[in-house]
């Protein structure tokens, strides 16, 4: 199988692209070759910007692809520049959208794919919908090959769970408030790249897969406490200090903040995997975050260069703080 991913060397790209050559496809990577994280041994490197038409136009002269994945599309501009660069190139092309698409908050749970799309509160999660949207048109109006897949939150040993990310943990270490968006209560599930790549890489190729839409999380779930408790342990601290603060406050500080709780972490979402299960048998989530937060401490810790604090969200952490107690 000849496969082309649009960037790759992501969060959760990178592990789908290992999996990919493990299998044995012959993978292009269209990448401005800028990632932190190593090129994959194996692929082939055709480095381009995506945003630039005629260079990539002239970088992809003569190939063409059984599947496509593009892993950097938000908006709806993006799907239609695919649209006219794929159409007769690839024999499927997937689109990365987000669970945060899902009707926010939930109706009832758990999630499934056939769900309602509808998030008031996030942009991002908006301009997600509408690429899906597109989509749906090209495929009932001339069966343009898309398959939609909808990540939850996936991480890797880069990617602490909350944000500032090493922020709140050097705040731990050194015995300070950290906040807890809403009650800590809301229940969340977190899923390790290596195990959506599991269930991703199953659907290359699939023509079952074909004008279709697939969600690819653990079957786990954890309240933010024990998010934060995990985290807390993995980092050596006991007993961190949580102060728990409503989500529409913490937004009159921070509004971007303030949009990924409200349209996103402040309500419980699990989802029903049973559809990809189905497609791809062999996929089961296996990684418990337990593990998960040890790779990312021992990423953190191996190398103090990683470990930056965000001073400026460490005084404003204290600011809402400040207000919320003094409230």
């Amino acid at each position: 199988m000849k496969a082309l991913f649009i960037g790759g060397t992501g969060i959760i790209s990178s592990a789908c692209s290992q999996l990919a050559l493990d299998r044995g496809m012959e993978l292009y990577l269209l990448n401005r070759g800028q990632s932190a994280r190593p090129f994959p041994p194996g692929a082939h490197l055709i480095q381009a910007d995506i945003n630039q038409l005629e260079t990539v136009q002239t970088a992809l002269a003569g190939h063409t692809f059984d599947v496509v994945v593009d892993w950097i599309a938000f908006v709806p501009a993006q799907i239609e520049r695919d649209l006219n660069l794929f159409r007769e190139r690839t024999g499927q092309y997937i689109f990365i959208s987000s669970a945060s698409a899902y009707q926010t908050p939930p109706a009832s749970l758990p999630v499934t794919e056939s769900t309602i799309l509808d998030n008031p509160f996030w942009a991002y999660s908006r301009n997600k919908i509408a690429c899906e949207e597109r989509l749906a048109r090209a495929y009932r109006e001339e069966k343009f090959p898309m398959t939609i897949v909808r990540p939850s939150h996936t991480y890797d040993r880069t990617l602490l769970p909350f944000r500032g990310r090493y922020t709140i943990i050097n705040r731990m270490r050194q015995g300070k408030k950290v906040i807890v968006h809403g009650d800590g209560a809301s229940l969340w599930t977190l899923t390790h790249h290596a195990d959506f790549a599991q269930g991703f890489v199953g659907l290359l190729g699939n023509p079952r897969a074909i004008g279709d839409v697939f969600h690819i999380t653990s079957d786990k779930w954890l309240s933010w406490n024990q998010i934060y408790q995990i985290m807390a342990r993995a980092a050596g601290v006991a007993a961190p200090q949580l102060i728990h603060i409503p989500s529409d406050f913490i937004a009159r500080f921070d509004p971007d903040w303030g949009a990924s709780l409200l349209g996103d972490k402040m309500h419980s979402m699990i989802f029903d995997n049973s559809k990809i299960k189905r497609l791809v048998p062999d996929f089961a989530a296996a990684i418990p975050f337990a593990q998960g937060a040890a790779e990312i401490m021992a990423w953190y810790d191996a190398d103090p260069q990683r470990q930056t604090i965000d001073e400026t969200f460490n005084r404003q952490l204290d600011q809402i703080i400040a207000a919320y107690e003094t409230a």
